[in-house]
């Protein structure tokens, strides 16, 4: 081995603020609606185990905080899942974020960004 060998160091949590976005918390907001309703209310019960999952007419309104990289990662995550369980799935979702940014989507779609 040359002495020109460099060893590679993975920065920390600290080195990394300001370089590479870290998870931040979101405040979910969401109506889902679906062709199979229960189904559905299974799948939003395995996946927001916090949080509050309430029938209103049609749709299930959904209130409840995840951790993520982006509410973009976070909503096509949400999505992506909720289809896995039953194709015909429509979500409207506010996510907002610690800094009271607020960005609306509608299935995949950012619709809006707010910053309060």
């Amino acid at each position: 081995m040359s002495s020109n060998s460099r060893e590679t160091k993975i920065p920390d949590k600290t080195e990394m603020k300001g370089r590479y976005e870290l998870n931040r918390n979101f405040k979910l907001k969401a109506r889902v609606s679906s062709s199979n309703a229960r189904i559905i209310r299974h799948a939003l019960d395995a996946l927001v185990p916090k949080g509050s999952v309430r029938k209103v007419g049609d749709e299930f309104v959904v209130e409840t905080e995840m951790e993520g990289a982006s509410a973009k990662e976070l909503n096509r995550t949400l999505l992506s899942a909720l289809r896995k369980a039953e194709k015909k799935t429509t979500l409207r979702a506010e996510w907002t974020s610690n800094n009271n940014t607020t960005e609306r989507f509608f299935d995949y779609v950012l619709k809006k960004t707010i910053k309060n």
